[in-house]
């Protein structure tokens, strides 16, 4: 999207929000796949390492998170915030002008 019309909507810090939400949804896939494959680990070297990418990747997203809701974009323990907030950018998405 052009800089300018995202500032203009305000689209430009929506724009953060979304791609960081993205990376914290992929974060969460990550440690849910780690933590499948610590299960079905076939020797304790294997499982040694995975349980190494799974604290990692636990790491990654605990960050994630907490510069989220740093920045007030994620509302992990206050659903009516986080609902209200979904809300709010969904208003935005379709107010949207069209060009």
């Amino acid at each position: 999207m052009n800089s300018i019309i995202e500032n203009l909507t305000g689209m430009n810090a929506l724009s953060d929000q979304v791609v960081t939400m993205d990376l914290l949804i992929s974060a969460k896939s990550g440690v849910r796949n780690y933590a499948m494959a610590v299960t079905e680990a076939g020797t304790p070297e294997i499982k040694e390492m995975l349980t190494r990418h799974l604290v990692e990747a636990l790491d990654l997203h605990e960050q994630i998170s907490a510069y989220m809701v740093a920045k007030g974009w994620y509302h992990a323990w206050n659903t009516n915030e986080q609902i209200s907030l979904d809300l709010n950018n969904i208003n935005t998405a379709l107010n949207l002008p069209t060009l």
